[in-house]
């Protein structure tokens, strides 16, 4: 992963989502809801419901939201339907953008993205058009700390199925096949490390570069859309500028 770092788009994110504790901890519980209504309540045999709960403790959610949440999807606490919806289009300037959202009323998401994209100077676009340019992975983050070593971090990865691992701007960046990435993330908290972020992501596999103006309209649409309630993870292709 030489180059541009598949992270950077994340954690360009998580920093702004940290600071809207109250908006994540609502998202999460949407992961939470339509993982107890596909597989069950018990996170031990409903993998789904696993990675939504480490989600949230690894935004530091308290249990008793996290236990809220799964008892208002099992019915005992009132009952939401959510649907999951991927809109796809392009940003200003070429940049592709994918939306992954989770609503109870899809006209009313539907509309409201259109909207925000046409007011950024963005289109939104049939399904596929842009998601060629990216992959399907697990992604693994472990910040770099000096009690770690990488070598031992590389081994106790590949052995419990990891694709790839890499060092990038101070975090660690495991890969895994997205059908391997629970086992992965399982084994290496076995193994004592503390994960700071880890999901199933669509990662570019091709970068857009802006600057200046261009650069700054490219991060407002992706401020807009994650600051929407519906929506779950926005994934994009614009390599990401340090500006500090």
């Amino acid at each position: 992963m030489a180059g541009h770092s598949k992270w950077s788009n994340i954690k360009n994110k998580k920093g702004k989502t940290d600071a809207q504790r109250g908006k994540l901890f609502t998202k999460i519980g949407r992961q939470i809801a339509v993982a107890v209504k596909e597989g069950g309540s018990d996170p031990t045999t409903n993998s789904r419901l696993r990675d939504a709960i480490a989600n949230a403790k690894a935004a530091n959610m308290p249990n008793d939201n996290i236990n809220r949440s799964i008892k208002r999807a099992s019915g005992e606490l009132g009952n939401v339907n959510y649907e999951e919806i991927t809109y796809e289009g392009y940003g200003p300037h070429g940049v592709a953008v994918i939306v992954q959202a989770l609503t109870d009323n899809r006209n009313r998401t539907a509309g409201e993205m259109r909207y925000i994209f046409d007011r950024s100077e963005g289109s939104l676009g049939a399904t596929g058009c842009v998601s060629w340019m990216f992959q399907r992975q697990g992604l693994i983050v472990i910040d770099k700390t000096e009690d770690i070593d990488e070598d031992d971090l590389m081994l106790h990865a590949l052995e419990a199925g990891a694709e790839d691992i890499q060092l990038e701007d101070e975090v660690f960046e495991i890969l895994t096949d997205p059908t391997e990435f629970t086992q992965v993330r399982d084994g290496l908290e076995s193994a004592g490390y503390k994960i700071a972020s880890s999901d199933v992501a669509m990662l570019p596999q091709n970068s857009v570069k802006l600057t200046g103006e261009q650069y700054q309209q490219a991060l407002s649409l992706f401020e807009k859309l994650e600051d929407h309630d519906d929506v779950q993870n926005v994934y994009h292709n614009l390599e990401f500028i340090d500006e500090e």
